[in-house]
């Protein structure tokens, strides 16, 4: 899997075919003649601002699972309702994921996560006036959740979208960590800050200060990124094979085992992880009854923050070092799947608390490493789609996330033993590591024989 080969130039064969073939040592410079990409002065703001956004993307995400207690009390909810509540969400985040990715791959991914958190900011601070607006507080809400899910779903898609339009390859896995620990931050900030609020300030409080904090990020980013910038526009008759998106065929796309390698790590991935979000509370509360409640939902959060800026400095490092990519994303999704399930499979056994919590802090650091395997490799296959494809990956993604979580239900009511969800867990993501490994890879698929195109 080892190579030295980090970039691509793309030349014709004896027959006039636009074949692949790798440098080593070159993608700095085939990277800064692109005028699509970002300098990088210009990339590490657009980091940073990408940063706060999926922060407060996920502290408006978890505003409801933090209110939804009280909220059933004063609305007299019951379980079943309260799980339609914020079932909701999730089935409007299935619905846009490929049609957000496909529309950042046309017309640019600053564009649709702009738009998009302009959006789901309006559904946050609208929330609390819109449960009050009448007795059907139930259906109000869940079709605000399921709005939040719509508006939501296009988000990282669109950032796989425009990580793969304008970031250089060499900086496209740290970029993607530090998304995703930015993801962890906003859940730790949703659990801390936004419990506190809802103690002293009532349910209402939460949606309105994500609201208001996510609307002054929308204003600094129109004022200071998006106005009156000209984004590169595509030009009829020039067609970059970066952006082939058009002349690509879907169907030979979904034939190539690699992306199915990808597609399948993904999936076992995504419900691995939401069986962990779903049932981690649940297992803590009632083997350690006595236990300090934010102990063990904050501390793996903490640690799944620098965990997952390490992860894309590792990746980057490996880079740098010569390895190939299908060695550093294949090495990167071992730590992520293989690590994680070794030491989440120690709960299947007595533990004591600390154990418990230290064994899933460093599960759940290990797993952010996904963000420089799979989740970025989707921009090494087929850079001309990657946010279309990637929406595609989160929607199997997260119905497969439900059906696991569901299972997993069942399964503690049944069976009364929570070593069956850390067994299953681990079979699950021991499948996906397989299958990514022998059959995964990180060289393009979506080229095409440009000999129809009309070059100029």
């Amino acid at each position: 899997m080892a190579g030295n080969h980090t970039s691509i130039d793309n030349k014709r064969d004896a027959n006039g075919s636009l074949q692949e073939k790798y440098r080593p040592n070159s993608s700095a410079r085939k990277d800064s003649a692109n005028k699509d990409l970002w300098p990088r002065a210009l990339a590490q703001k657009w980091t940073v601002m990408l940063f706060i956004g999926t922060c407060l993307l996920y502290c408006a995400r978890m505003a409801m699972p933090i209110c939804v207690v009280t909220m059933a009390v004063e609305f007299q909810w019951s379980k079943i309702d309260s799980g339609l509540a914020l079932g909701g969400f999730f089935w409007g985040y299935c619905i846009t994921q490929v049609l957000g990715g496909h529309a950042s791959d046309k017309i640019g991914g600053e564009r649709v996560l702009f738009m998009s958190t302009v959006s789901w900011t309006l559904i946050t601070l609208a929330t609390p006036p819109l449960v009050h607006l009448s007795s059907h507080t139930l259906a109000l809400t869940t079709v605000a959740r399921f709005l939040m899910g719509v508006l939501q779903g296009v988000f990282f898609p669109s950032l796989a979208s425009l990580c793969s339009q304008r970031v250089m390859k060499g900086d496209r896995a740290f970029l993607m960590s530090t998304m995703h620990s930015g993801s962890a931050l906003g859940t730790l900030l949703a659990g801390g800050i936004g419990s506190l609020m809802l103690d002293r300030f009532g349910w209402e409080s939460v949606f309105y200060c994500t609201g208001f904090m996510s609307s002054l990020w929308v204003l600094v980013v129109w004022l200071c990124f998006i106005k009156g910038q000209v984004l590169p526009e595509q030009k009829e008759g020039k067609m970059n094979p970066q952006r082939s998106v058009s002349r690509t065929p879907w169907l030979s796309l979904f034939k190539k085992t690699p992306v199915w390698a990808m597609v399948v790590a993904h999936m076992c991935m995504c419900s691995t992880s939401f069986v962990l979000l779903s049932w981690l509370p649940t297992y803590f509360n009632e083997t350690f009854p006595q236990a300090e409640g934010w102990v063990y939902n904050m501390v793996p959060w903490v640690i799944a923050i620098p965990s997952a800026i390490f992860g894309g400095y590792f990746s980057d490092f490996l880079l740098s070092q010569g390895c190939g990519l299908p060695f550093v994303r294949k090495t990167t999704q071992f730590v992520a799947m293989g690590v994680s399930s070794l030491f989440i499979i120690i709960l299947a056994g007595g533990v004591s608390f600390c154990t418990a919590v230290t064994v899933v802090s460093i599960s759940v650091g290990a797993s952010t490493f996904t963000s420089s395997g799979v989740s970025v490799n989707v921009q090494d296959l087929t850079p001309s789609c990657a946010g279309a494809l990637y929406g595609f990956m989160n929607t199997m993604g997260a119905f497969s996330g439900l059906v696991l979580v569901s299972l997993s239900g069942y399964l503690i009511e049944v069976s009364h033993s929570w070593a069956t969800i850390f067994s299953l867990i681990t079979v699950v993501n021991t499948l996906g590591l397989v299958v990514f490994l022998i059959f995964g890879d990180a060289h393009r698929v979506d080229l095409v024989d440009y000999n129809s195109v009309n070059l100029i």
